[in-house]
């Protein structure tokens, strides 16, 4: 005799809670990843910040213009010009949106916080995606290689950019379109214009992807407003808040003038180091990358960076490498998926060992990158520079106007209006600061005599010298 057991009523919503558990469980090594590499990031570049050792004026100069919008004021930067109008050297419109967090929270720290925010957050579009479509652990490898690839890790060590708003949503983007979600492809791409003026030939990369995806009317609409948003703000928006009614950088690019009699030659300059930095893009994929047409999304910016004759755009330093990183990972996956549908046995066996490789790669370049500074106790402690340098921002009091060069800047900007130093125009102001090691300004032997040299009828008093810092109070001005 068999005894029939009846099941209790099932819950209809038992399923759809069983499937939400899965989900958290499956999600939560991304999430961990992402709060490790937050963790990683912010430590790296605040400890930078509290060495004195800023990369360069930009940190200070995006603090002035985030200042300027948490203060509901036109987005000036004084170290740019005396009421010079950032609008008018790069549009990037985007960094209202931390003026809110500015307000409750004033100072560089936040804009360094909020980068490796948004950097930790395109690790787990990165990694979820690759879990989506090579599974759980490949996912998290593929995450963790790109949350430490090169490009990331250098702009984390050059300061704040607005490039950091670009980075997540380019990951999404990409995301949308391996999902095949052709609509919010364009509704993720739209908002990148407002980031940067060169991020439209990007969106209208993009827009040919779609087309080369057989989205052909979606893809022609997206390309054209790429092109257009980027005509319009390099020849309309920029020259109206540009002093000089044109565009500054254009420059930097060999015929953009009118005179193209010496392109050919001219970007074949540095073509050693191009193509060094060309095999680090696309090493960091173990090469597969090249087969998926996702990397056409890269073009635009590798274009502009390789045309000008400006050396700082052709390496791998900076920041200008940063928004190819989700380029490169999300054509990796499409690559592998790729792969498995090829008749060639070994280039399915290549993409099955790809993300092993790629994660292994990404594990190795860390010894020489910066993160590894992780580990070193000088990243914690900068000595007797760090006293003198805070000794010397001390004899600054707040609301005063300050010449200066980059030692120093970036730990006055959220509490003096700072100018770059030769830069003010017909202001005198109140004190002049001086990093006399700064590469970017030699005042060095005499910083009095310099700054008699900057403002000859001023008078300055030395209120603070040290071997590497000195700051100058104004005495008097001659009628």
């Amino acid at each position: 005799m068999v005894e029939v057991v009846r099941s209790a009523p099932s819950d209809p919503r038992a399923g759809f809670l069983a499937l939400r558990r899965i989900s958290r469980f499956e999600r939560t090594p991304h999430v961990l990843l992402r709060f490790l590499l937050f963790g990683a990031y912010a430590t790296l570049s605040v400890a930078r910040y509290a060495r004195f050792e800023s990369m360069s004026w930009d940190l200070s100069i995006f603090e002035q213009v985030v200042r300027s919008y948490a203060h509901l004021e036109a987005p000036i930067s004084l170290i740019k010009g005396p009421d010079f109008n950032i609008l008018g050297d790069h549009f990037s419109p985007v960094l209202m949106l931390l003026a809110p967090l500015y307000r409750l929270f004033p100072g560089p720290v936040t804009l360094l916080l909020v980068q490796a925010a948004f950097f930790a957050l395109s690790v787990v579009v990165v990694s979820d995606t690759a879990a989506h479509f090579l599974g759980r652990t490949r996912g998290l490898l593929l995450g963790a290689a790109y949350g430490l690839s090169w490009g990331l890790q250098r702009a984390i060590d050059s300061d704040f950019h607005e490039i950091c708003f670009a980075v997540p949503l380019l990951a999404v983007v990409l995301r949308q379109f391996l999902l095949k979600r052709w609509q919010h492809v364009t509704y993720w791409s739209v908002p990148l214009v407002f980031v940067k003026e060169d991020l439209g030939l990007t969106v209208t990369a993009v827009g040919i992807c779609l087309v080369l995806a057989g989205r052909r009317k979606q893809g022609i609409w997206l390309a054209a407003f790429g092109a257009t948003a980027t005509a319009v703000t390099l020849l309309v928006i920029i020259p109206m808040f540009n002093p000089s009614s044109g565009y500054d950088y254009w420059q930097k690019v060999p015929g953009a003038g009118g005179d193209s009699a010496g392109l050919p030659t001219e970007v074949l300059d540095g073509l050693g180091t191009k193509g060094e930095t060309l095999l680090w893009i696309i090493g960091v994929s173990a090469f597969l990358a090249l087969r998926s047409p996702l990397v056409l999304v890269a073009v635009p910016t590798l274009g502009w960076r390789f045309l000008s004759h400006e050396p700082n755009y052709w390496g791998t330093d900076w920041h200008y490498s940063a928004i190819l990183m989700p380029i490169v990972f999300m054509a990796l996956i499409d690559a592998i998926l790729r792969a498995r549908r090829s008749s060639h046995a070994w280039i399915q066996g290549y993409a099955r060992h790809a993300v092993p490789a790629v994660a292994a790669i990404a594990a190795t370049l860390c010894l020489q990158l910066p993160l590894r500074g992780l580990i070193q106790s000088d990243t914690y402690d900068g000595g007797p520079r760090v006293s003198d340098a805070t000794a010397a921002v001390s004899r600054i009091p707040d609301g005063a106007t300050v010449e200066a060069n980059t030692g120093l800047m970036t730990h006055l900007t959220s509490r003096t209006s700072v100018y770059w130093v030769g830069n003010t125009g017909t202001l005198i102001p109140q004190y002049i600061a001086f990093d006399l090691s700064s590469g970017w300004s030699t005042p060095l032997e005499d910083p009095v005599g310099y700054a008699k040299q900057l403002h000859p009828s001023a008078r300055y008093d030395l209120v603070f010298r040290s071997q590497r810092y000195a700051v100058l109070m104004l005495r008097e001005t001659a009628p």
